[in-house]
């Protein structure tokens, strides 16, 4: 029967100690990926497919921490994997639960052009408001971070952001041109973790449903920031 295989994630100078200590313990085949390097624990964790996944208790109180636990939790390919949460200066450990992603309850809706003859929503069922893509470059404020703007419609909206969003989050949102100033409360509806090709870091991808906004105003700024076909 082959032994059971465990990637440990630690910060550099915990590691050793820590993949001593697991392997008294639990034997197996034991990993260790320092935690400065994200998409290198990531890719390793893909190739191994390991019977277990333990995150240093320090660490996986971070929010790198935290959004990677997330983006593991959630990729297919590690279904059967036990995830836990490990000291490394004590025998404490425990198992951190799986819970289903807010975007796969609901997932975001899909963006679709505003133009003057298109039809009228559908009342029924799958989308409040028409959703416009956004052309490159527009950035609004979630909380006083620049967040790049994805898609926008009058009660919600899609952005990228380097800080951290996490579903349930409310949030403050400020849309800026040269014409107006927008402000509104919203709400994080659904968040994930991204590693971006080609970019320098990890980003968050989330959909917000606004509160209170403007609707007629930021139906508008949509309209003049709408991405050209």
């Amino acid at each position: 029967m082959p032994s059971e295989s465990t990637v440990v994630i630690a910060p550099p100078d915990l590691l050793p100690r820590l993949v001593d200590r697991l392997r008294s313990q639990e034997g197996g085949d034991l990993t260790s990926c320092p935690d400065t390097d994200i998409a290198a624990a990531i890719e390793r964790v893909l190739e191994i497919k390991p019977d277990r996944v333990a995150l240093e208790r320090l660490f996986a109180a971070t929010s790198r921490g935290a959004a990677l636990l997330s983006r593991l939790k959630a990729d297919p390919a590690l279904a059967h994997a036990e995830f836990r949460i490990v000291s490394h200066d004590s025998d404490y450990w425990r198992v951190s639960p799986r819970r289903p992603a807010p975007s796969d309850a609901m997932p975001p809706a899909v963006p679709q052009p505003v133009t003057s003859d298109a039809p009228p929503l559908d009342q029924h069922g799958t989308r409040r408001a028409a959703r416009v893509w956004i052309q490159d470059g527009v950035e609004v404020l979630v909380d006083g971070s620049p967040a790049r703007l994805v898609d926008l419609s009058a009660v919600g909206g899609q952005v990228l952001s380097s800080a951290v969003l996490k579903p349930n989050q409310r949030v403050r949102v400020s849309m800026v041109d040269g014409r107006v100033t927008l402000r509104c409360q919203a709400t994080i509806i659904w968040a994930r973790f991204e590693l971006s090709h080609g970019e320098p870091g990890a980003r968050y991808r989330a959909g917000l449903e606004f509160s209170g906004a403007d609707t007629d105003g930021v139906a508008e700024y949509a309209r003049r920031h709408q991405k050209k076909n």
